[in-house]
């Protein structure tokens, strides 16, 4: 099949798109050291992904959407990590007390910011989040994070999975190599969520 006849199968098949929700809340996952710490294994090089996140939560700030952020932190033997921690060597980065699992420079969290902590790729498995956002009447998840190909896709899934409109963001998403950014971007994009460019979330965040 060529790229065009694919690009109109896939149009045909899933060229839905199902739009904004009433009452957004920002999910900005797993921004954290390990990912901008040049010599570490999960270096990544996704400073513009940082940059873009940062951009959206403040508009997202400036109109009360909430703001959550989420990463690991892991017991120092990795064992509620499980078959995860055993999987992924890098995870070790998570352990409790790893520096390499803190906050990145400019994403210092605000008093009024939630931050969910998780053992697993999704920030909704085995975490509070879903019954949190219900609480609080959200239902729209505006989704950002690291990287687009792990954490977010599970992210999203889940998001999805729980009833939530989920948009992922484009820019404000990375990883290591663009083939899995791209490659996930689409299948999320077919599948489970709107990806968006950040100039049109942020339009659209200013409309409340």
């Amino acid at each position: 099949m060529s790229d065009a006849d694919l690009a109109a199968n896939y149009e045909k098949a899933y060229g839905n798109r199902i739009g904004y929700g009433k009452s957004p809340a920002l999910l900005m996952v797993d921004f954290v050291q390990a990912y901008f710490e040049p010599g570490n294994a999960l270096f990544a090089g996704v400073d513009e992904a940082l940059a873009s996140a940062l951009r959206i939560r403040e508009a997202a700030r400036s109109k009360n959407i909430p703001v959550i952020l989420t990463g690991m932190v892991l017991h120092k033997s990795g064992k509620d990590g499980g078959r995860f921690f055993q999987k992924a060597k890098p995870l070790e980065n998570f352990t409790a007390g790893n520096p390499m699992a803190g906050w990145p420079k400019g994403l210092e969290p605000r008093e009024d910011e939630f931050i969910v902590t998780k053992q697993y790729p999704s920030a909704f498995f085995g975490t509070s989040l879903a019954p949190m956002l219900t609480s609080m009447g959200v239902d729209h998840v505006i989704l950002t994070g690291l990287t687009t190909s792990g954490c977010v896709r599970a992210s999203c899934v889940d998001s999805m999975s729980h009833g939530f409109i989920t948009t992922v963001v484009r820019e404000a998403c990375g990883d290591r190599h663009s083939s899995p950014h791209e490659a996930n971007l689409f299948d999320m994009n077919a599948k489970y969520a709107d990806v968006v460019s950040e100039a049109d979330i942020l339009t659209h965040i200013m409309t409340f």
